[in-house]
């Protein structure tokens, strides 16, 4: 499967989401899930075009979007406004 590092990329950005969701009492899974899928493209950018530490080819820049979208996820929850 050529394909397989973006498609963990993604599952793996949406698992992360659903779970923060159900952590935090389900407030909103599109919010969550935009969060953490626009963090995963920011790491996949950060891995890739500016540190070069990783290829398209390799599995070290899914690490890395992994890793961004959990920072991102905790950022969200702990700056956003609570009512």
């Amino acid at each position: 499967m050529p394909y397989a590092e973006i498609a963990i990329a993604v599952l793996g950005a949406f698992v992360l989401a659903w779970l923060a969701d159900l952590v935090t009492g389900r407030r909103g899974l599109f919010a969550t899930s935009l969060v953490s899928g626009v963090a995963a493209v920011c790491g996949w950018f950060l891995a890739i075009r500016v540190f070069a530490v990783g290829t398209m080819e390799g599995w070290t820049w899914v690490l890395w979007s992994l890793i961004a979208s959990a920072g991102a996820l905790a950022a969200f929850f702990l700056f956003r406004s609570k009512r």
